[in-house]
């Protein structure tokens, strides 16, 4: 992991609105470097290479930044996004050390068809759950291949991979899988009485 996702960051002095977009014109991302009661580090990352390494790993990616010569390990905390450009703005990041546990919400992928006849609703995208930095998952799948209408899937029942633990309640729901709606009778009915004329003006 040591020669993974390494990232150049240079400590920011200027701040404000003003000093963010001008980083953000230079091609990078105002971000900063908090955790372990150390105080906070302005940094600036490289727009280019931090997004291909969220493209790659995730939101949840553990970075070896490399500010001023000395390296750090952090992990990506959360990322803001402009809405309709979709650059980044702006990240937080996460001092961690070499097997230290932290929590993280992770993305949840449905995966398979359910049963005929059936509605499946995602209730959550993603589930808070904790594990080592360097081993957190980057998304979570959930089948519903073959599922029945009126299963329903919790947090409890999702299967974590080794070493992960989960970090919100067992009883959250995150997958309801009910009957699909039928058509609406009166549309049906309406449609009968406008063949029918269709056939009468015929003759």
């Amino acid at each position: 992991m040591s020669d993974v996702n390494v990232l150049e960051a240079a400590v920011r002095t200027e701040f404000g609105k003003g000093a963010a977009r001008r980083t953000r014109r230079a091609g990078n991302v105002p971000a900063v470097l908090y955790g372990h009661q150390s105080d906070p580090q302005h940094l600036s990352l490289n727009a280019q290479a931090f997004a291909a390494i969220l493209r790659e790993h995730g939101t949840n990616a553990v970075l070896n930044l490399v500010i001023d010569g000395q390296k750090q390990l952090a992990l990506t905390k959360s990322v803001v996004v402009h809405p309709i450009r979709r650059y980044i703005e702006h990240a937080d990041l996460l001092i961690v050390k070499r097997g230290e546990k932290v929590t993280a919400d992770i993305p949840v992928t449905v995966t398979g068809e359910a049963a005929a006849g059936t509605l499946v609703t995602q209730e959550a995208t993603t589930i808070s759950v904790e594990a080592e930095a360097l081993k957190l998952p980057e998304a979570i799948e959930i089948s519903i291949e073959g599922v029945e209408a009126g299963t329903q899937i919790t947090a409890g029942e999702v299967t974590l991979p080794a070493g992960v633990t989960l970090a919100v309640d067992a009883e959250t729901l995150i997958v309801n899988v009910i009957p699909a709606p039928a058509a609406e009778p009166e549309a049906d009915e309406a449609e009968a009485e406008a063949g029918s004329e269709a056939a009468e003006d015929a003759e």
